[in-house]
């Protein structure tokens, strides 16, 4: 019998889509993006009209809109366009470039450092370039996506160990003897639960065993140490750690990525580090607003003082209320709610109230485990961080999250 024509008519690819974003919206998982119509003085923006308190940026040392950075990057612009024109190995590589390079691994305190078009892009980039098959990859398993997309295209083994667990990591560093190369991977400060990595602990592993350690700066660069170079400079253990990654993206108020460390390595990553090769250089008006950053970063340390003091009262007022703040230690500061639906209705009601608050989901965090982040900015003015913290104690208290 011929079948009818249409009676079981296939489903489009695009239908089929559309089911899986109807399965995402089922468990509270769907995400929808936000028109900020205006970003304003104090740490603030309106959405949909309304002034809300912005808790959820990583402006951290409030340098978005710093006029000395708009300042120098309208100076780039002027004299070297608005575009780079090629990849860095073609002729995109700009004086400009290597003069903040430069400025960058004297910063860092390093023989040398190259610029990314992000860290997202950093991270795809030097995991891939010095790792592959046949070598070993130890990575923290609260890491960033990022970084776990660079194991992926690396090729090399993996092996997560538990967050923070140095006893899980000497064994499998102890198990690897048949590979090649060995590297530990670690965020330096964790950028959903805002704590910090062991780095004192991970140094002395990696010497012992003989492996290689990449911190990842991202949440740390201008915030942490002496000079703002992060938790190593913070440490003193910045000759000790073969790779240092970050961005200028968070603190630093702008765009791009980068690694610092060894000349040998920066020189190898000119000739096998594929998203600098095949990408157009960073932008010149970007570049002019990264050497403005790295001056104020250094020549302005009340920023971070000031950043770090508040975020101390912040964490102290919401753990006595009896909010879960899960072990932070920085600027950023999660509340663990619970249930994705439970998540977006704290950060709802926090809207309401003027906060802007994002919630977290699984993938992001662990299925059970969804909570609503706060990131403090030196932006922020202590009345309105204050009545922030009054607010989420309020709210919490009526969607009974605290006694």
């Amino acid at each position: 019998m011929k079948r009818r024509e249409g009676s079981k008519a296939k489903k489009s690819a695009f239908d089929m889509l559309a089911e899986e974003l109807g399965g995402l919206a089922a468990q509270a998982l769907r995400r929808r993006l936000q028109v900020v119509e205006e970003v304003l003085p104090g740490g603030s923006v309106r959405v949909e009209g309304q002034v809300l308190l912005n808790l959820s940026s990583n402006d951290y040392l409030g340098l978005a809109h710093d006029p000395r950075l708009i300042a120098a990057a309208r100076e780039a612009a002027a004299r070297w366009g608005t575009g780079a024109g090629a990849s860095r190995l073609v002729v995109g590589h700009l004086a400009l470039h290597e003069a903040v390079e430069a400025k960058l691994a004297l910063f860092k305190g390093t023989e040398a450092a190259v610029i990314f078009s992000t860290g997202y892009m950093a991270n795809l980039g030097v995991i891939s370039a010095l790792m592959g098959p046949g070598d070993l990859i130890l990575s923290d398993r609260l890491n960033h996506a990022s970084i776990y997309d660079g194991i992926k295209l690396s090729g090399a083994a993996l092996a997560r160990y538990p967050h923070r667990d140095m006893a899980r990591l000497e064994a499998l560093l102890a198990k690897a003897t048949s590979a090649k190369r060995r590297l530990i991977i670690t965020d330096s400060v964790f950028s959903v639960d805002g704590d910090l990595a062991p780095l004192q602990e991970l140094v002395l592993l990696k010497e012992r065993y003989g492996a290689w350690l990449m911190i990842d700066e991202a949440h740390a660069t201008g915030v942490l140490g002496p000079t703002g170079a992060g938790y190593a400079e913070a440490l003193g253990l910045t000759g000790r750690v073969d790779v240092h990654l970050g961005t200028f993206s968070k603190a630093l108020g702008t765009l791009g990525g980068y690694v610092a460390g060894d000349r040998t390595l920066i020189a190898y990553l000119h000739n096998k580090a594929r998203s600098l090769i095949y990408s157009t250089a960073l932008a010149p008006p970007v570049l002019g607003a990264i050497d403005a950053a790295l001056d104020i970063v250094v020549r302005e340390p009340e920023r971070r003082t000031y950043l770090l003091f508040q975020a101390q009262a912040f964490r102290q007022e919401l753990n006595q209320a009896g909010f879960d703040t899960l072990g932070s230690e920085t600027q950023i500061v999660p509340v663990l709610v619970g249930s994705n639906s439970q998540a977006l209705d704290f950060a709802a009601r926090l809207r309401e109230k003027g906060l802007m608050a994002v919630a977290l989901r699984p993938p992001t965090v662990p299925p059970g485990k969804a909570r609503v982040r706060f990131s403090l900015s030196a932006a922020h003015s202590p009345p309105d961080l204050a009545k922030a913290r009054h607010i989420i104690r309020e709210t919490g208290r009526e969607l009974n999250l605290i006694p």
